[in-house]
């Protein structure tokens, strides 16, 4: 069977070059909506948030114990390349998700963990209690993130960290200035407030 002549590439030739546009096949496979006046996708999106919701305490412990497991395998096997990647992306999936979630103050110990690994110059250098600090941070503040003295408790925790991890990266870095300045940069803009 022929092909219709609106599926053939179309061919522009000039002088000194040709351009060739494909065919759009694309454009059959969309099917237009035919929205109503009162329908707002926004509310619909929130709804399905609202609904998810229920969820969210059950993923973000999910995210917890599968950042602690990739903490075990770094302590059972050391900082390989594997090792490093699984403890990095978990970390790093839990900083994207915890203020969606409903944990912003998760981010932080996330965050610092993902700094960790991804400024110290050698990584079997990093001591497994800076590790653990970090990892039972996340897990502590997933579990008890809620309580009401928690955001008093999560700011010393979380800053102390923060002043813990730059000191090591100050001192595993000393040898590079020039890495120093964005290692160190602060987090957060001054009074901004992870809650």
């Amino acid at each position: 069977m022929a092909r219709a002549r609106k599926d053939k590439p179309s061919v522009a030739t000039y002088a000194d070059h040709e351009i060739i546009s494909p065919s759009h096949k694309l454009r059959q496979a969309i099917s237009k909506l035919e929205a109503s006046p009162d329908d707002d996708p926004v509310a619909r999106a929130e709804k399905a948030l609202a609904r998810l919701s229920g969820e969210f305490s059950t993923w973000m412990e999910a995210e917890g114990q599968r950042l602690d497991q990739a903490r075990n395998i770094v302590k059972t096997d050391g900082f390989t390349t594997a090792t490093r990647d699984a403890l990095f992306i978990a970390a790093h999936d839990i900083r994207g998700d915890a203020d969606t979630l409903g944990y912003p103050a998760v981010t932080i110990p996330a965050a610092s963990l993902c700094r960790l690994i991804e400024h110290t110059p050698d990584m079997r250098r990093i001591p497994m209690a800076l590790v653990d600090q970090h990892v039972d941070a996340v897990r502590a503040i997933i579990r008890e993130g809620s309580q009401p003295d928690a955001e008093r408790t999560v700011a010393n925790l979380t800053g102390r960290l923060r002043e813990v991890t730059d000191e090591f990266l100050w001192h595993e870095n000393r040898d590079r200035p020039h890495e120093l300045e964005d290692i160190l940069s602060p987090a957060l803009a001054p009074g901004d407030s992870p809650f």
